[in-house]
């Protein structure tokens, strides 16, 4: 059995490094070799559960080999209450130990679903509270003739670039990490 540590940034500008030195040092704290120990690093946002790394550890959660998930706060899990709660649940009934190292808990059982209910939703909170604090900003430097934004019709990248590296045989992540954008503008190039 391993014990998987899992880490998530919101963009591809963002590090996992604090991350991973708090979960180091908690490994240590406790430990705990590090070939007892799999990583599993994504650059997508929070706000869906469709994540690559992500989804390897799912798979070996279900195929047995993790029995205990340990993150650097449960915000990286997941920014959707509904979301964070039913994985949550999920793996507590799967008998699975999940440890957040920076909020001090470990969560299993029906007091852990509660506190990691609880803490799910000051995250979607939070993240509601942010995105309202953005277009209060935006508003404002509107109104002052001071909002640039981006212009219409740029791009981060080449949409076909996107397209020519589809037909090369990558796959929409592995666009995506070549290209330096997200997952979702791989899509949105895709589709045009």
């Amino acid at each position: 059995m391993t014990i998987a540590c899992y880490c998530r940034v919101s963009t591809r500008r963002q590090k996992n490094d604090s991350q991973e030195a708090e979960i180091k040092n908690w490994l240590k704290g406790n430990r705990i070799a590090a070939s007892k120990v799999k990583w599993y690093f994504d650059s997508e946002s929070g706000k869906t559960l469709n994540r690559p790394e992500f989804d390897r550890l799912q798979k070996d959660i279900f195929d047995g080999r993790v029995r205990t998930v340990v993150v650097w706060k449960l915000d990286r899990l997941s920014r959707r209450l509904k979301d964070g709660v039913n994985l949550l649940a999920d793996w507590c009934e799967r008998g699975l130990k999940i440890v957040v190292v920076t909020q001090q808990i470990e969560l299993n059982g029906p007091l852990g679903r509660m506190i990691a209910a609880v803490m799910l939703g000051l995250a979607e909170i939070e993240l509601e509270y942010r995105r309202e604090r953005q277009m209060a900003g935006i508003a404002v430097a509107k109104k002052k003739g001071k909002f640039i934004g981006r212009k219409p019709g740029t791009t981060k990248a080449k949409p076909q670039r996107a397209k020519q590296l589809k037909k090369q045989g990558l796959t929409a992540p592995e666009i995506a990490k070549s290209m330096g954008t997200s997952l979702r503008t791989v899509w949105r190039y895709l589709a045009d």
